[in-house]
């Protein structure tokens, strides 16, 4: 189900440690609209705690991770 997911913007945080992507991810987040979907990259291991986190306080739905190779997507649904 993950792999159906189309993002509407991809933001890469690889080589970023922690707090860095839910920094940029709070920034962009705020520039796109309810609905919209993003998809963040990232290396920092710590990411697969914060993510949820982050989406969970912030209201948006998180929809789900998937290794790749080297580094981790997340995507989340934007409230």
């Amino acid at each position: 189900m993950i792999d159906e997911i189309k993002a509407d913007e991809t933001l890469d945080c690889r080589g970023l440690s922690c707090p860095m992507p839910v920094l940029k991810t709070k920034k962009t987040i705020g520039k796109m609209q309810s609905g919209q979907i993003l998809e963040i990259l990232s290396t920092d291991p710590g990411t697969k705690n914060d993510m949820p986190a982050f989406t969970k306080r912030g209201g948006h739905e998180y929809l789900g991770e998937k290794e790749d190779d080297g580094f981790t997507r997340f995507y989340v649904k934007v409230k």
